[in-house]
């Protein structure tokens, strides 16, 4: 699996494993910075989106907002998917810087 693919991949939620796992010998700096955008985005998607639907259990009224959070995540995964496949290595808007020198597992 190229690099350029594992960085496509990582954006796309539990495809992140395959792209973590099955691409360890090819893997360089490019792929490494995406996948920890991808984890990234991926655990902060996953943690909104538990509160939000917490929130909106208790808060029923609430329900256009779990669909404009699922927006802005959709869109947070393109423009990163985009940046991959341009092979820039560019954070994700609004979350990104967070999470550049996290998750030193992957560096191995």
């Amino acid at each position: 699996m190229t690099p350029k693919v594992q960085s496509i991949l990582s954006y796309l939620g539990i495809l992140w494993l395959i792209a973590f796992f099955m691409g360890k010998d090819e893997r360089n700096d490019f792929s490494k910075y995406h996948l920890k955008q991808g984890l990234g985005l991926f655990i902060t998607a996953a943690v909104i989106n538990l509160g939000a639907g917490i929130l909106l259990y208790i808060v029923p009224a609430l329900a256009f907002l779990i669909g404009i959070i699922g927006l802005v995540f959709l869109i947070l995964m393109v423009l990163g998917i985009i940046t991959a496949a341009n092979e820039v290595k560019k954070p994700l808007p609004l979350i990104g810087k967070l999470f550049e020198d996290k998750f030193n597992f992957i560096d191995n």
